[in-house]
């Protein structure tokens, strides 16, 4: 399976992958993954190899204009993608970039989708693409098409993501005991400020639902500028919320979430992974799709919106006029009503 790119496009493909496992259980599946989604794939147990795509390697020779680095680089991976010698290669990212990898493997039968969801030219490097429903539709139901079209029974799995117990004991002794947390994660890839909410208007939410008896966590990445953003909220929220537990990697932030009551975020990979771990999801969204990146529709969510003209758009902008009119009283009014729906914590 090919599946490069950002952490939620990643999460996405894991229950299309399920579903390829359960049909194919004496199979040999192999992913093929860039290194910031390398710890989430290889904590799946249903995934026997995880081949990490050396890219950051490969753009730094380019960008220093070294380009006999830049091929050997590039032919050792391919060497070692042809050793397994792969009979088939299903490839959900559907660029240039995963197309050409699919046909670098050597694999006689590679499957992508046909336009529009194939692009860049990747339709001409497969040898059968799946036709979809036209847009839009969701991440999910796009990657279990795909599947779907090589005759594989789609069946619902709850929580397709799985969490070792282990890591899971460990992340629940750092939380301390007592009732699950509500997570505010406010943190956005470095490439999307423009999907993030402002510091005053989580606080307000941190303070109305500590409020409410709720404990209340702040959770971010590893960047630096998430950090700031996570401190800020905290120190805004004058006492209402903590900092939540550090975690090294996607498997230990997905035991994270998987303790918490509620996760409330923008359209980020940790809001897909904590439903995918089975969390209830309040997501805030403004410049992407409601409909292309609802969360996992077996976790109970409500998405946040507030449409604007320009919205969605594909770039974003500065101004991000489609987050900051969300507004804090709609925020606390969904995550009350998914609270109400599950019950004490």
């Amino acid at each position: 399976m090919i599946r490069l790119g950002a952490v939620g496009d990643v999460a996405r493909t894991l229950p299309a992958v399920s579903a390829l496992r359960a049909a194919y259980p004496g199979a040999h599946l192999t992913w093929l993954v860039e290194p910031a989604s390398r710890s989430l794939v290889e904590a799946q147990p249903g995934i026997d190899e995880v081949l990490v795509f050396p890219r950051d390697e490969l753009i730094d020779a380019l960008r220093r204009g070294q380009l006999a680095r830049f091929a050997t680089g590039w032919l050792r991976f391919v060497r070692r993608l042809r050793r397994r010698r792969f009979e088939l290669a299903v490839d959900f990212h559907a660029l240039a970039k995963s197309a050409l990898l699919a046909y670098a493997s050597g694999a006689p039968l590679r499957v992508s989708y046909a336009r529009p969801y194939g692009r860049e030219g990747s339709i001409w490097l497969a040898t059968a693409r799946a036709r979809l429903p036209p847009p839009p539709i969701s991440r999910f139901a796009r990657n279990l098409g795909l599947v779907a079209f090589l005759g594989v029974a789609v069946r619902p799995a709850p929580a397709p993501l799985r969490v070792d117990p282990e890591v899971r004991r460990r992340l629940a002794q750092a939380l301390g005991g007592g009732p699950g947390p509500v997570i505010l994660h406010p943190g956005t890839s470095p490439g999307t400020p423009h999907k993030r909410w402002p510091t005053e208007d989580w606080a307000t939410v941190a303070r109305t639902l500590a409020s409410d008896g709720l404990r209340v966590l702040v959770s971010c990445g590893v960047a630096p500028d998430e950090r700031a953003a996570a401190a800020a909220i905290v120190a805004a929220a004058d006492g209402a919320a903590a900092p939540a537990p550090e975690t090294a990697d996607l498997e230990e932030l997905a035991a994270l979430l998987a303790q918490a009551r509620l996760f409330l975020g923008s359209d980020s990979g940790p809001l897909h992974i904590a439903s995918l771990v089975g969390t209830p999801v309040v997501q805030l969204i403004g410049p992407t799709h409601p409909i292309e990146n609802a969360p996992d529709p077996g976790t109970p969510s409500r998405s946040v919106r507030v449409p604007v003209a320009c919205s969605p758009c594909r770039r974003g902008c500065a101004a991000a006029v489609c987050m900051t009119r969300i507004r804090p009283d709609a925020v606390v009014a969904a995550a009350r009503s998914l609270l109400a729906a599950s019950g004490p914590g």
